[in-house]
């Protein structure tokens, strides 16, 4: 019994680590495939959250990421099919980014409380500014 959920774990090990699909001639490089899948992400969440801005852009998702990355749908799906098909890789590749967006996310969160630490800190001195030129009411 042993013997048999043993070499049912080794088959299935082995059977993870072959390709199941054959490399593209044109395969984007996994640092290349990283950007995209990050450009990917932002702009899906900028997709679900100000749709209006890519509307007023006239901005299609995949046709963007197709040009600024100088790549075509047929190498991108190739690209993404055989990653996937490889999932050690394929992991690889989105902890990255997700290590990226976790990044953007606290620089944005940094940058917002910078800044509200600044609106903060103006509305002080206004409001000390104004104390300092109140009269004084007092007689003397």
């Amino acid at each position: 019994m042993k013997r048999g959920f043993l070499v049912l774990i080794l088959i299935l090990l082995v059977s993870c680590a072959e390709k199941l699909i054959e490399e593209p001639e044109n395969l984007i490089a996994e640092d290349k495939m990283t950007d995209i899948l990050y450009d990917l992400s932002l702009l899906v969440a900028v997709k679900n959250t100000s749709r209006a801005i890519l509307e007023d852009n006239d901005i299609e998702i995949m046709e963007y990421l197709y040009v600024k990355h100088k790549i075509d749908s047929v190498q991108f799906v190739q690209s993404d099919l055989y990653y996937a098909s490889t999932p050690a890789i394929y992991e690889s590749i989105y902890r990255k980014v997700e290590t990226r967006l976790e990044a953007t996310k606290k620089e944005m969160q940094d940058a917002r409380m910078k800044k509200s630490d600044s609106v903060a800190e103006k509305a002080n001195k206004k409001r000390a500014f104004k104390e300092i030129q109140k009269p004084s009411l007092k007689k003397d």
